[in-house]
């Protein structure tokens, strides 16, 4: 029951971050950004064993590091 639960918790997030990143007027990085995002977010909920707190920080980290991707040089 515990892994069916987390199943579609993954699968919500994986399905919310993919509609956000099919956005039309949003750039590349904002895509990025999006997609790093909802990564993030399904890999903290899973090493954490679906915990609010892992989730969120997953979701912080992989959004920025997704911002980071192609980011153009100074």
């Amino acid at each position: 029951m515990k892994l069916s639960i987390r199943l579609l918790g993954c699968s919500a997030l994986i399905a919310a971050s993919m509609a956000l990143s099919a956005c039309s007027n949003m750039s590349a990085r904002d895509q990025n950004t999006a997609i790093g995002a909802g990564l993030g977010a399904v890999a903290g909920s899973v090493l954490t064993g679906g915990s609010a707190a892992g989730t969120v920080g997953g979701a912080a980290v992989g959004g920025v590091i997704g911002n980071q991707v192609n980011k153009p040089p100074r």
